[in-house]
């Protein structure tokens, strides 16, 4: 349990980090966002998802 405490905690930091360095980047980027069709989303998730996947298999298996 206090590994997944420790996993999603640094989640959320690292997810709320760029609001709070870069607010005004962020609003126009996600007004561009918005104008994505959502086919290039599932795209752009899928990969997403696979990169971090391939992170956490490394981690694992060669970092302990």
């Amino acid at each position: 349990m206090e590994y997944w405490l420790t996993v999603v905690g640094l989640i959320c930091f690292l997810e709320g980090l760029p609001y709070l360095a870069f607010p005004e980047q962020i609003k126009r980027w996600l007004r561009q966002v918005v104008q994505m069709p959502p086919a290039q989303l599932r795209v752009m998730g899928g990969v997403l998802m696979v990169v971090g996947l391939f992170f956490v298999y490394v981690g694992r298996r060669h970092g302990g």
